[in-house]
């Protein structure tokens, strides 16, 4: 099991392999703002975990394990940033999905996701959800 900080590298490294053909220790060290050491630290724990391959100075490659797991993570990701979205949730719905995420069971995650798509596809349901929400502002605000 991945730790999050791990999981954290992973899931950049699989974003970074969706839109470039290299990926390199700097570009991961720039997106997530850690030193260059941490980011061979972390890339040597991937590559033990079997989600990379990785040569020192080289190009990082994601397993097909690693190609799975780093799309869950993204996947996992979007859902939260769409539930906080539909609940209207006043934050920085970015950083709140990611400090959610770690902590999340699989299960939840799918509970999550199956409320937002029922929400999506039944807008009748949404909308009173809407009306009650902006209720309840108006209540706090008097």
């Amino acid at each position: 099991m991945l730790s999050p900080s791990l999981e954290d590298y992973l899931e950049e490294l699989y974003r970074f392999s969706l839109y470039n053909d290299i990926v390199r220790v700097t570009d991961i060290s720039r997106k997530l703002n850690v030193s260059l050491p941490s980011v061979s630290k972390a890339l040597r724990k991937l590559k033990a975990g079997q989600y990379i391959n990785y040569q020192r100075y080289g190009i990082i490659d994601l397993t097909d394990k690693g190609k799975k797991t780093g799309n869950f993570l993204v996947e996992r990701n979007k859902i939260l940033q769409e539930f906080l979205t539909l609940i209207c949730a006043d934050c920085d719905i970015a950083a709140e999905a990611e400090a959610m995420e770690h902590y999340l069971s699989k299960q939840t995650i799918k509970s999550i996701q199956l409320l937002v798509k029922f929400m999506q596809n039944h807008t009748e349901c949404y909308n009173i959800f809407l009306e009650h929400v902006m209720n309840q502002e108006e209540k706090e605000e008097e």
